[in-house]
């Protein structure tokens, strides 16, 4: 088994499933997880509802940076959401790192590597102004959270995709270690050259999945939107220039992720889940990624523009529905 150690830094639905796969698979991890979630995790280990019964996963449990000692060989993932990345960022990266006596021997930022494993585009240069070595990861994930303690994972076999690439685009040896790792730990994970347009890619499946899930209306109205979205971001894109892969989709190799049954949890997008916990949204990092494009190379984006204004601004929260969404572009 590799020497390197895993600091997982956030242990939501992404973080707290990566290291329910790593764990029982013999890598050495951290799991930096904060409040009543955090306590509960160390005292009664990571719950894990999965399809074929609950298990607990006995995970090293951190509350923040000052509770890891960081050391050369430590390998750091950043999972918690892009809207509180820049602080997680900031908190981490000039933390000493130790050799192997105690003495200090340099800081995260200049001699630990990251790997970004946020929605939307924004993470990677805000890690990469402060640290030397930056991986992206795009992940397919079905896990949820939403209980303190307890996270859902109801995919097996793989239990997630995922698609590994150092930012800025091009070959990377510890992606492709860090490729290794995952699929050992039973997830499918391949490294790749060309990180940010997959990251492109998995954002216009975000646009329409995530945001959606909190507006109201008929199945049809939601598809509509759903389509009109995908097509404006696609014309954003191609205005300022941002790459997709072929067929603008992410390239599963031929492995699937197949969501099964968990009883008593139906599957919700991250958007969905940070709205139940009455925590922030990301909704500015996804389809308020696409406004900041339209608006800077001059093209039009109403209705992810319009979505973002209405999942953002609490004074809407009666008009949440497709027709209202739908609306916007006969507006324009």
């Amino acid at each position: 088994m590799s020497e390197k150690r895993y600091v997982i830094i956030g242990a939501g639905a992404v973080g707290g499933a990566l290291a329910a796969q790593l764990v029982p698979a013999g890598f050495d991890v951290v799991l930096v997880a904060r409040g009543e979630h955090g306590k509960r995790i160390a005292t009664d280990g990571l719950r894990v509802l999965r399809p074929t019964g609950t298990e607990v996963i006995d995970v090293v449990v951190a509350e923040g940076p000052d509770d890891v000692p960081l050391s050369r060989g430590d390998v750091l993932l950043l999972t918690v959401k892009t809207q509180d990345a820049e602080a997680t960022l900031a908190d981490w990266a000039w933390q000493p790192v130790h050799d192997g006596s105690g003495s200090v021997v340099g800081s995260a930022a200049t001699d630990l590597p990251i790997v970004t494993f946020q929605n939307g585009r924004a993470t990677e240069d805000l890690a990469l102004r402060r640290f030397h070595h930056v991986l992206g990861a795009t992940i397919s994930v079905a896990a949820g959270f939403v209980t303190p303690g307890e996270i859902v994972s109801p995919s097996l076999d793989p239990a997630a995709l995922v698609w590994v690439g150092r930012h800025p685009d091009g070959h990377d040896e510890l992606a492709e270690e860090i490729a290794d790792d995952l699929t050992a730990a039973g997830t499918a994970a391949w490294p790749v050259t060309d990180l940010a347009a997959h990251k492109a890619a998995k954002l216009l499946g975000n646009l329409a999945w995530n945001g959606l899930a909190l507006l109201e209306g008929p199945e049809e109205e939601k598809a509509e939107a759903a389509r009109l979205l995908r097509e404006e971001a696609v014309a954003v894109f191609a205005a300022a220039g941002v790459a997709l892969p072929p067929g603008n989709e992410l390239d599963h190799r031929g492995t699937n992720l197949q969501v099964q049954t968990v009883p008593g949890y139906t599957p919700r997008g991250s958007t969905w889940q940070s709205f139940a916990r009455g925590a922030s949204s990301e909704i500015d990092y996804l389809n308020g990624e696409i406004t900041l494009l339209a608006r800077t190379y001059g093209v039009p984006a109403p209705l992810n523009r319009r979505l973002q204004e209405l999942l953002g601004a609490p004074h809407l929260a009666d008009q949440r529905t497709f027709a209202a969404l739908l609306a916007a572009a006969a507006d324009e």
